[in-house]
């Protein structure tokens, strides 16, 4: 076929041959040129270099719609597994919540919280939040009833039986459940760009797609990807570092 191709594009007088592999190897230097522009040149009405800015928007809001989730999820699944009491009262709760579309509160959030970054920030907590309370509850049940029990024997309260028994066994859980929520968080975090803001990774892919400008929404996906892959790694490492006992070495 491309041969078939080849000759009938060279026997058309007047015109050259154009291979469809430089066609695509133009298409990625255009991308990398306009990747690098993003990356390096300043913008002329801003001064600002926009790759870094929308980059350093869209982590300050992840990270802190994340953090805030982790802390909620971290709290609650704790007093929800480990409480009775709170658990008849807040487990129903929870599992009500967590079949809730997000994006659904999106305009909720807007109109009662505005256009800035708050309104981003609960987005992305209420999105993943509910999702980490119930595996951390979950977790937190699942704790072996014989160390509680000697946990009380040794005179450990409630407070000390938290730090030193249930934090220690749900550490693992819970970084694993920040990895997990990741994906969504970024999904959350673009859909609030693209409706409301005038920075950030996916209010700049929103911008330029009126104008099919490929050439960096493709690198832009791709920066994103990177991100969320070396986001992954460290709290691999971060796990590694808090709770070796759950990384047990492979036999070689």
């Amino acid at each position: 076929m491309r041969g078939w191709r080849r000759k009938f594009q060279m026997d058309r007088p007047g015109e050259k041959y154009v291979s469809p592999q430089c066609c695509s190897l133009l298409d990625r230097l255009e991308m990398w040129s306009a990747f690098l522009d993003l990356a390096t040149i300043p913008d002329k009405r801003s001064g600002d270099l926009i790759l870094w800015v929308d980059t350093y928007a869209s982590l300050v809001r992840l990270f802190s719609g994340v953090g805030v989730a982790t802390l909620v999820a971290l709290s609650l699944g704790i007093a929800i597994g480990f409480i009775p009491r709170v658990q008849a009262f807040l487990l129903p709760f929870i599992t009500v919540i967590c079949v809730i579309p997000p994006l659904a509160l999106l305009p909720i959030l807007f109109i009662t919280l505005g256009l800035g970054e708050t309104a981003k920030i609960t987005l992305i907590a209420l999105g993943v939040a509910p999702v980490m309370v119930r595996d951390i509850t979950t977790r937190v049940m699942e704790l072996p009833t014989e160390l509680v029990a000697k946990a009380q024997t040794l005179g450990g309260n409630s407070w000390t039986m938290v730090l030193r028994l249930v934090l220690p066994q749900v550490m693992p859980r819970l970084i694993n459940c920040v990895r997990l929520a990741l994906g969504p968080a970024w999904l959350f975090l673009i859909a609030a760009e693209a409706i409301a803001s005038t920075e950030g990774l996916g209010y700049r892919i929103f911008l330029v797609r009126r104008y099919l400008s490929m050439d960096v929404i493709l690198p832009y996906v791709a920066w994103i990807t990177i991100l969320a892959v070396i986001t992954d790694w460290l709290l691999v490492r971060l796990s590694q570092a808090v709770s070796p006992w759950a990384h047990p070495v492979e036999a070689k």
